[in-house]
């Protein structure tokens, strides 16, 4: 047979997963089984925002939360209906946990074990990047450094008892979604892992920190600019070969591989012909997958319609049709790397590069990322704040929201809204399940094993085992959250708006007038107080129009994420707010701002003005109208500009 009839080696595709997890352990079992049945090679597990954030729930702050952007896991019972016939000795699972991954991991761990699994043979990742959480997601409980040392304490307990676990994921997925440069993703990422290593490595001896850096792994994210995406995996296949040897010593070239997972840009979907999202989602998928120095080990799509809620089943396996058909039905995996030798390419990687080496110095002269963490987070606002006003002066084409805005009505948008929606009803069945496991648990063993805990934390041992033996215990993710917050404090990270008016005034001289015309009928300084309740730490909406305010010459109060409605009335109430903005993209906004105008009500602010961002349908959009609420905005609303005449001419009706 002739050179040219052989059949062309093909490689293994990588793994093919849905970010998926949603009401109850119950519908989300259904869920993953239908996805593995339908040729889903991996599972990719999406928790809700109290089992995130430590909290069981019935907490007080779980209202509205429970079951929203992921499945609740409260306890054992639940982790073991979550993967109920589901073989986990056989499963590559990963679990998009951070603060609590310590305790995801040992009921993961504790369910493999009643499943008679062999725990060395467990393969997956947790994500367990605190660092990240700092700046971009918000899912934080505790301070940077007893955070760093639980991320160590995973690391370890996996190095010694389950090699193939990946103990963590350096996530440079969510700083691109607050606004990072590809400088700034590729610089933020790596002084994070810096960080992680320089924690690890007095862990273990000398001659086995090697495998242990080889089982670091990264999550990343891939935007629209197809060739600068591909350029900046190479980047980063680059930079971590040269971090790993020159910095840590690392011969081994296997233990110095990239080895990352991704999941392509939910930032730059657009609410505005939803549609034209799977174009925008396979071409980033492109830039993942065809540099075979730079592929992606695991890839998992959004669907088309996450700009409007939650995805149904359908809209998951689309996506995962497209992953399928790439790595299936192309030759893609037949060839080496399309792009070695290209002049255009190696030019753009080594400019990555160049602009990367010379950030993360600057952070290493202020002590690392640790250290680092007011200034990447400033620097993040920043640049969205750059990011946004080229949408909106049009230097930046976002089609169909800036141009080409005109378009048929998409038939994929059906009776059902094109989404999912969580019944509440949900909420209150878990808090009975919750119940019933409390109330049937062995009190004795549970106070033994949070004891063994409290000492644990206090003492500075490894915290895996004692977990482990808590998650047999029956103790639930509140109950082990609230120790380390005993142990080691809580923690409000910065929110990266600052008092003082930005360089970025320029076309703003008209709001600037109005809001100084305002002001002088107002009789002092047109105040605006943004807030988050809730658990949705996702703040850019809240970081951006606080921003622009404050450009605007408004007097801004912005505290950050995690705000109780109570909180936020407090706050309007003692700041004399002429105009209150909430912003809520957890799917909770209905109980939540219900629970506001109560609250302000009852102080007697019944005529403040109350604005509200989200991703909101347009039914629940009336019912807030409905309710009180004064305007509602969407990502559809993305003109910052027109939002802050709005809320001047609210703040001058109100008077």
């Amino acid at each position: 047979m002739s050179q040219t009839q052989q059949t062309p080696k093909t490689d293994r595709p990588w793994l093919i997963r849905t970010y998926a997890g949603h009401s109850t352990a119950t519908a989300s079992n259904a869920l993953y089984r239908a996805n593995l049945a339908k040729g889903q090679t991996g599972l990719s597990v999406a928790f809700d925002l109290p089992t995130q954030t430590g909290y069981d729930s019935d907490h007080v702050l779980a209202r509205g939360e429970v079951g929203k952007v992921g499945v609740p896991v409260c306890h054992l019972g639940d982790m073991r209906t979550l993967f109920d016939q589901i073989p986990l000795e056989q499963m590559n699972t990963s679990m998009t946990i951070n603060a609590t991954a310590p305790w995801l991991l040992s009921l993961y761990i504790a369910a493999a074990e009643e499943q008679g699994a062999d725990i060395s043979k467990l393969q997956g990742t947790v994500q367990n990047d605190l660092i990240k959480e700092y700046l971009s997601r918000g899912t934080y409980i505790c301070p940077p450094a007893p955070s760093l040392k639980m991320i160590g304490d995973v690391a370890e307990y996996c190095y010694h008892n389950i090699p193939k676990w990946n103990p963590m994921n350096i996530c440079s997925y969510h700083l691109q979604e607050a606004g990072a440069t590809p400088e700034q993703e590729l610089a933020f990422a790596l002084a994070t892992a810096q960080a992680v290593l320089d924690e690890l490595k007095p862990r273990v001896p000398a001659e086995d920190f090697p495998a242990l850096v080889g089982r670091i792994s990264f999550f990343v994210n891939a935007g629209i600019r197809f060739v600068t995406e591909m350029c900046k995996m190479r980047a980063f296949v680059d930079l971590w070969d040269e971090i790993c040897q020159k910095r840590y010593g690392v011969e081994e070239p296997k233990f110095r591989r990239f080895r990352y997972g991704v999941q392509v840009n939910s930032l730059g979907l657009t609410e505005q012909q939803p549609e034209n999202n799977v174009y925008r989602i396979l071409i980033e998928m492109l830039a993942v997958t065809l540099s075979k120095k730079a592929r992606a080990r695991a890839v998992q799509l959004p669907a088309w319609n996450e700009a409007l809620g939650l995805p149904r089943p359908w809209d998951q396996q689309w996506s995962m049709r497209m992953q399928q058909i790439l790595a299936y039905e192309t030759d893609l995996l037949e060839y080496g790397d399309l792009f070695d030798g290209n002049p255009v390419v190696d030019t753009k990687v080594e400019a990555l590069k160049e602009g990367a080496r010379a950030e993360l110095a600057n952070l290493e002269s202020m002590g690392g990322a640790v250290a680092s963490i007011e200034y990447m987070k400033s620097r993040l606002v920043d640049s969205n704040a750059e990011r946004l006003n080229r949408i909106e002066r049009g230097e930046t084409t976002v089609v169909g929201v800036n141009r080409w805005i005109e378009g048929e009505p998409s038939p994929l948008q059906t009776e059902d809204g094109g989404i999912m929606v969580v019944d509440p009803a949900v909420e209150q069945e878990q808090i009975s399940r919750l119940n019933s496991w409390k109330s049937a648990r062995d009190t004795d063993a549970v106070a033994q094993s949070l004891a063994a805990l409290r000492e644990a934390a206090a003492t500075g041992k490894n915290i895996m085992q004692p977990s482990i033996a808590a998650a047999k215990a029956g103790v639930t993710t509140g109950e082990w959250a609230e120790e380390m917050r005993k142990a080691y404090g809580t923690y409000r990270g910065p929110t990266g708006v600052s008092a003082s008016v930005s360089n970025q005034t320029e076309g703003l001289e008209d709001l600037r007038e109005a809001v100084n015309s305002a002001s002088d009928k107002l009789g002092r300084r047109l105040k605006f107080v943004v807030g988050k309740p809730g658990l949705d730490g996702h703040s850019n909406g809240a970081e951006q129009i606080a921003f622009r305010a404050r450009d605007c010459g408004m007097d801004i109060t912005y505290d950050g994420i995690r705000m109780t409605p109570a909180e936020l009335v407090e706050s309007a109430q003692q700041d004399k707010a002429h105009v209150l903005g909430l912003s809520i993209l957890s799917g909770s906004h209905i109980p939540l701002v219900e629970e506001t105008l109560k609250r302000l009500k009852d102080a007697g602010l019944s005529d403040l003005p109350v604005i509200v961002g989200g991703i909101i349908p347009d039914e629940d959009a009336e019912r807030l109208k409905e309710m009180g609420v004064s305007r509602v905005f969407t990502p559809k609303n993305f003109q910052l500009n027109a939002i802050m005449g709005d809320i001047v001419t609210l703040a001058e009706e109100s008077t």
